[in-house]
């Protein structure tokens, strides 16, 4: 066995065990997030570590449909922020 693939499994799992992690401690945000702006951004917090989680699955698998499937879901994940801090700040979001 090389070396090098026992330290890429061993950052692979760092990196999703801290993934993971963020991706736990922005849900607690959401849920015990004090004002509505820390939700908005704790759910937009949440779109971006599923998106590093899903670029890790696809790295780890060597397949690419996995990025594919990122930009898709930052770009619903921007489009979906925005709509909803402008239903928060003036009650519509189509003027």
């Amino acid at each position: 066995m090389s070396t090098a693939t026992d330290f890429m499994d061993i950052a692979f799992v760092i990196a999703f065990v801290v993934t993971a992690l963020a991706q736990v401690l922005s849900m607690v945000r959401l849920v015990i997030g004090p004002t509505i702006g820390d939700r908005i951004l704790a759910l937009d917090t949440m779109v971006v570590n599923a998106i590093g989680l899903i670029v890790l699955l696809g790295i780890a698998q060597g397949t690419r449909i996995y990025f594919e499937v990122t930009l898709i879901i930052a770009m619903l994940g921007f489009v979906s922020t925005v709509a909803y801090a402008r239903f928060v700040l003036r009650g519509d979001i189509i003027e």
